[in-house]
C-alpha cells in the first residue's frame, strides 16, 4: 500500500520493516552492558510499532580494522553489512568514554565510510532510504557531543536522519553508577527512547514509500 493523501491525513505503507542494532560496548558477552540496554529498549519500543530485528555486540566479532566492505582474513563485518543492508532502521548504541564516542562505534563507522562508494544501478548510496539513531550512555559529560559525531557519520554514509535522533542517559560525573545499575528506567529517558523510535519508523515507512531520486 503507497502513501495516499486525502486533506491533511496521510497513510503510509503497513509494509513490514527491519532493524539491527549494534551495540558499541566494550565488554564482550556475557558481560553486563549498559549500551546492551539501552540498545535493547530502543528496539523494544521499535517492536511497538510493528518492527522486527536484532541486538548485536559488536566485539563479539572479529570486525577488523578498515575502510572497506571486506578486509579479508575472517573479517566478520561482511555478515554485519550484510544484516545492516537488509535492515530498514539502524541503531547505533554506545557508551561514552572520555567525552568520545567508543572505540568500537568509531571502529564501526570507519566501516561504514566504505558505504560512500557503493551504489545502486541508478547511482544511490545502497544506505540511502535507510533511517539512523543512537543511543549512549554514561557516567561523565558527553552525550549530546557524542551523538552529534555519530549522526554527522551516519548521515554522511547515506543514511537519513529523523528529528530526535538521539536518546541518552548519564549519571553523576565521574561516578560509579551505570545504567544498568539503575532499579528503573528515568521518565525522561525513557520518554525520549519512545520518541526517537516513533519517529524512526515514521521516516522510515516514508522512506519506503518514497524512494530518494537517482542521483
Amino acid at each position: 500500500m503507497g502513501v495516499s493523501v486525502s486533506g491533511n491525513q496521510r497513510c503510509m505503507t503497513d509494509a513490514p520493516l527491519r532493524a539491527l542494532v549494534l551495540v558499541c560496548t566494550l565488554k564482550p558477552t556475557p558481560a553486563e552492558s549498559s549500551s546492551q540496554l539501552i540498545g535493547q529498549q530502543v528496539l523494544d519500543q521499535l517492536k511497538e510499532h510493528g518492527v522486527t530485528g536484532e541486538v548485536v555486540r559488536v566485539v563479539d566479532h572479529d570486525v577488523r580494522f578498515g575502510v572497506s566492505t571486506d578486509e579479508g582474513d575472517g573479517d566478520a563485518w561482511p555478515d554485519l553489512r550484510e544484516k545492516m543492508l537488509d535492515a530498514d532502521i539502524l541503531v547505533i548504541a554506545t557508551p561514552i568514554w572520555m567525552g568520545q564516542p567508543a572505540s568500537v562505534c568509531k571502529l564501526v563507522l570507519e566501516r561504514l565510510d566504505a558505504e560512500i562508494s557503493e551504489r545502486d544501478d541508478e547511482g544511490r548510496m545502497l544506505t540511502e532510504g535507510k533511517v539512523a539513531v543512537v543511543a549512549v550512555v554514561g557516567n561523565e559529560d558527553g552525550a549530546h557531543h557524542t551523538v552529534a559525531e555519530v549522526l554527522q557519520a551516519l548521515n554522511d554514509t547515506g543514511f537519513t536522519i529523523p528529528a530526535n535522533a538521539g536518546t541518552y542517559w548519564v549519571g553523576e560525573a565521574m561516578g560509579s553508577t551505570d545504567y544498568n545499575d539503575l532499579d528503573e528506567t528515568p521518565e525522561k529517558t525513557a520518554s525520549t527512547t519512545a520518541t526517537t523510535a516513533a519517529h524512526a519508523v515514521h521516516l522510515a515507512r516514508l522512506l519506503k514509500d518514497a524512494p530518494y531520486p537517482p542521483d
